[in-house]
């Protein structure tokens, strides 16, 4: 007999009666168990049908981690109503761009977005209503514990079904246009027990969630601990003192970092010596981690065991398993940290070249991946979906090589990013935010080495004839434009942008050239 279609609302139900009593959230202390996240979720979503939505029509939500967020993901999550996440730290521009192409009819905002959604909102007839995580201060604004009042808590007329779309989350795109990457209900919940087998969560497992639950990361840990009725602890930011405060008093066992966070972290903790003891597993992605760190982390957490994250919004392909984090200083040891590891048992990763066909070993081309928790598509863009869907592949971008052991490594990125912070920052964005400024001719964008953020964006910049231009000058016309953690850290100013053959700009000459300065 085949397996049943199951969906991300079965396994909230799940959890509700096998783990009903077990914290599902805690958020500023306060907790909410297994079985009170249905509830609410279930009412939550029984609101909305009373308001006249149904199966795959689309809400939004624009705020920071909350256990209010996660009851509306639930509630889309049970009902079939599709989800699209919002980035807080993007820019008005952005923030209307992406509510304009996912055409919510309800948006959840925390209070102190509801000045700027009102402003957005002549340009976004679609949006019906506003429900702040906060009190209603004005006619036109519902607060979500007067919807959640008027919602059934034991049933909803809907369920969703394993093909519905689950989330649409945005990612930026090389060209600076938002792209929603459509997430299924059934590569979703694929993905929530492939991260919990990954990290070997059990329900007595409580992770500490620092990154924002818009994002794919946190959304996939949090499920991954969720899949058996496990804990995520919200903070709304990462805070190095108050994330060792938390460890201590919530009970962490599973930690989720970029590696400049868990240095913090390390750095924080080097007072109170033994704080970190409990925690017994460190998932960390976006840039391998250095022997020195890894050393001082499992010094201080000496039970714990590592594991290195590889993917995209698109799809999450490989990692680094804890067994594999050594602190030796033999050329096998280093090679194998540096790497991003295995993929994950069901997903294929192929190294191809220009052509499409396979490379050899050892050589770099691009990854291609085929796995069962691949993104569906961008949510109105077929152009972008074809080139990246290809034959049942989804080409990532990024340029790797695979090693005799079979561990993947990052070569390059075929794709024009800069990652910052554990944020992927698109160069061509913030070089159309850079030459609009009118004392700009031309502008390239390049990442360069940063020792707190990994990599920091570096523009070259031509100035126009006679103009003087300055990093604060640019900071503070780019960040009207693109979210304030895309401007430009460093800023070289010369007389002309080197050129390939081609008439392209020779970013591999720039690299060089100021990676070194």
């Amino acid at each position: 007999m085949p397996a049943p279609d199951l969906t991300l609302g079965d396994m909230i139900r799940d959890n509700a009666e096998r783990f009903p009593d077990v914290p599902a959230y805690v958020a500023d202390r306060a907790a909410l168990t297994h079985a009170g996240l249905l509830a609410r979720a279930t009412a939550v979503a029984s609101a909305l049908a009373g308001a006249g939505l149904r199966r795959q029509d689309r809400i939004a939500v624009l705020g920071r981690n909350s256990a209010e967020f996660g009851e509306v993901l639930t509630a889309g999550w049970l009902s079939g109503i599709v989800v699209a996440t919002v980035n807080f730290r993007l820019a008005p521009p952005e923030i209307a761009r992406i509510l304009a192409d996912s055409a919510p009819r309800i948006l959840f905002c925390d209070a102190e977005y509801v000045p700027l959604v009102d402003k957005l909102r002549p340009s976004l007839p679609g949006i019906e209503t506003v429900v702040t995580f906060g009190e209603a201060t004005q006619p036109d604004v519902v607060a979500y514990a007067d919807l959640l009042a008027s919602g059934d808590a034991g049933t909803i007329p809907f369920h969703a079904r394993a093909d519905d779309i689950a989330c649409l989350i945005y990612t930026s795109g090389t060209t600076g246009r938002p792209k929603g990457a459509m997430l299924g209900q059934w590569e979703m919940r694929r993905l929530a027990y492939t991260m919990n087998v990954e990290m070997r969560s059990g329900p007595t497992d409580r992770v500490l969630l620092v990154m924002p639950q818009f994002h794919i990361g946190a959304m996939a840990i949090g499920l991954g601990l969720h899949a058996r009725g496990g804990t995520a602890v919200l903070h709304r930011q990462f805070e190095p003192a108050a994330a060792l405060e938390a460890i201590v008093a919530d009970g962490i066992t599973v930690l989720h970092l970029a590696p400049v966070m868990l240095q913090a972290l390390l750095d924080a903790a080097t007072t109170a010596p033994d704080a970190l003891a409990g925690v017994r597993t460190v998932v960390y992605s976006a840039a391998p981690i250095t022997p020195p760190t890894l050393r001082a982390a499992l010094a201080a957490m000496p039970g714990a065991g590592f594991l290195n994250l590889y993917g995209q919004t698109e799809v999450i392909t490989s990692g680094l398993p804890r067994e594999l984090h050594t602190t030796g200083d033999s050329d096998a040891d280093r090679r194998r940290l540096s790497s991003v590891g295995h993929p994950f048992p069901d997903s294929v990763v192929r190294i191809v070249g220009d052509d499409g066909n396979d490379v050899p070993r050892g050589e770099a081309g691009e990854i291609v991946v085929a796995s069962g928790a691949t993104f569906r598509g961008y949510w109105n863009d077929s152009a972008a979906t074809a080139a990246t869907l290809r034959d049942g592949w989804c080409h990532t971008g990024d340029i790797g090589r695979v090693d005799d052991e079979g561990l993947l490594h990052l070569v390059d990125r075929k794709k024009d990013v800069v990652i910052s912070g554990g944020e992927n920052v698109y160069c061509p964005e913030v070089e159309d935010a850079v030459v609009a400024h009118p004392e700009v001719a031309a502008c390239a964008v390049i990442g360069v080495p940063d020792e707190r953020w990994g990599e920091a964006v570096c523009a070259v910049v031509v100035p126009v004839p006679g103009a003087h231009v300055t990093l604060e000058m640019l900071r503070v016309h780019t960040r009207a434009l693109i979210a304030s953690y895309k401007a430009p850290r460093r800023v070289e100013i010369v007389d002309a942008l080197p050129l390939l053959v081609t008439g392209k700009i020779d970013k591999k000459e720039l690299r060089a050239r100021y990676t070194v300065s």
